[in-house]
């Protein structure tokens, strides 16, 4: 199971970090990703990470702006989201895979129920 949190309204140019907790014992094995998906539009990639966090990636759209981390210890993935825009407004879920990382949402085995946020102009 996966659970989301950190999500908010905050206004353009701010900041929020997003965390992705995970019950179970093999959260240290898993890829990590997150997606989100705007009003009306599918659900898009924004970033992963991998089981050990020495690879990440990034869509074009956030890269520079956005930071995903893990802490394994604690079961939690991170995404830190500065230098907000509008067009960041959707709901973000966290995926895991039990594979290897992948920008595809389909190859995710497990998500969470998602977390909003809202950029306001």
């Amino acid at each position: 199971q996966l659970v989301e949190s950190g999500g908010g309204l905050v206004q353009t140019g701010g900041s929020l970090r997003l965390s992705c907790t995970a019950s179970g014992r093999t959260f240290s094995s898993l890829a990590m990703g997150w997606f989100r998906q705007a009003p009306g539009k599918e659900r898009e990639f924004v970033t992963y990470i991998s089981w050990s966090g020495g690879s990440t990636y990034y869509a074009d759209s956030v890269k520079g702006r956005f930071t995903i981390s893990r802490d394994n210890a604690k079961n939690t993935v991170y995404l830190q989201l500065n230098k907000l825009k509008p067009e960041d407004t959707a709901v973000y879920y966290c995926a895991a895979d039990r594979q290897s990382p992948s920008v595809l949402p389909g190859d995710y085995d497990y998500w969470g129920q998602g977390t909003q946020v809202t950029v306001s102009s």
